[in-house]
């Protein structure tokens, strides 16, 4: 039992430690702590075990090297060669190339899947397009095709002599290569929107759902047409969606790789070294240099993180200046 003084009186008050031990305020607190680490304990493991390992493991590979004494005919040694894979990488001009390959890519390829796909849900949301669930099926679908196969329908439809859309082209006096070097990026690009502007469309749709029919019906009653009512009402409502989906799409085309590994079988253009992810696997696994392929990846690791960080800050940034603008209003 404790004791305590009432302020301004010379009363003393007797708490009983039951009374204190049935607070409201601290009984809870050890089911809630035992619950957090219940639901919490499963994706911590699995993070640290298919992540942090993971990466820690890359970053401490990659500054070692193997060595070969006897010009070369002698016993491999690995030797600790600090900043020098980093130095390699960065210097190698196939990957700086590969960077600015990559880099065009998801300029082409990033505006088109984010427009497209919020241009289609704002269709499938106005309430213009039948049979909508059915739409949003066959867009779907093609997410759904594993990009190996995907990839290996869209090879044979630009090959000479294998494809029938050449063969209706080439009907009509039209000729286009598409695994030339003028159509090669937005062959790739082609690809890439096949399998994931249905599926953009739909969490940009699922997003506009959520927003309060109240909004947008007082939009509609002040006068607002469609168009008015998609640019001032939805779009903002889902700004949050549209800044996740737009990391996600960036770190993807950032680790573009299947599509131009199999190009690479019908095309010189294409090279071992196309992309930084096809560098790391040719590092790692044709000229078995296992520190330069693990700076590679750390590199391109730093780059996502990057991107997630300013990603994330304005998306921050952009959620705290929502509430102040309604705030501001009669």
């Amino acid at each position: 039992m404790s004791t305590s003084t009432v302020p301004g009186t010379s009363r003393t008050v007797h708490t009983p430690p039951s009374a204190r031990a049935s607070t409201p305020a601290t009984r809870p607190r050890r089911p809630q702590r035992q619950a957090v680490g219940v639901l919490l304990g499963p994706f911590v493991l699995l993070l640290v075990a298919v992540f942090l390992v993971p990466v820690l493991y890359a970053v401490r590979l990659s500054f070692f090297s193997e060595t070969h004494t006897g010009l070369g005919f002698g016993k491999a040694r690995t030797a600790f060669v600090g900043l020098r894979n980093y130095a390699a990488v960065l210097s190698d001009p196939s990957f700086v190339s590969g960077v600015g390959v990559t880099l065009l890519y998801a300029l082409v390829f990033l505006p088109l899947v984010l427009t497209g796909g919020l241009a289609l849900a704002l269709l499938f949301d106005s309430g213009l397009v039948r049979a909508r669930q059915l739409s949003q099926t066959v867009l779907f679908v093609p997410h759904a095709v594993p990009g190996i196969i995907a990839t290996v329908i869209w090879l044979y439809l630009y090959t000479p002599g294998l494809s029938p859309v050449l063969d209706v082209l080439g009907s009509a006096d039209v000729t286009v290569n598409f695994l030339g070097l003028r159509m090669l990026i937005p062959s790739l690009v082609n690809i890439a929107l096949w399998s994931g502007l249905g599926y953009t469309a739909v969490i940009f749709f699922a997003a506009l759902r959520a927003i309060p029919r109240e909004l947008v019906e007082a939009a509609e009653v002040d006068g607002a047409g469609p168009v008015r009512t998609a640019l001032t009402i939805k779009v903002p409502m889902i700004r949050g969606t549209l800044s996740t989906v737009a990391i996600f799409t960036t770190i993807a085309a950032l680790q573009l790789f299947t599509e131009p590994m199999l190009l690479s079988r019908a095309t010189p253009l294409v090279g071992p070294r196309f992309t930084p992810n096809m560098y790391i696997f040719d590092a790692a696994f044709t000229r078995n240099n296992y520190g330069l392929a693990s700076a590679a990846s750390v590199l391109l690791l730093l780059v996502c993180c990057a991107l997630s960080y300013v990603v994330t800050r304005g998306t921050a940034r952009t959620g705290r200046r929502v509430p102040d603008s309604r705030k501001a209003r009669p």
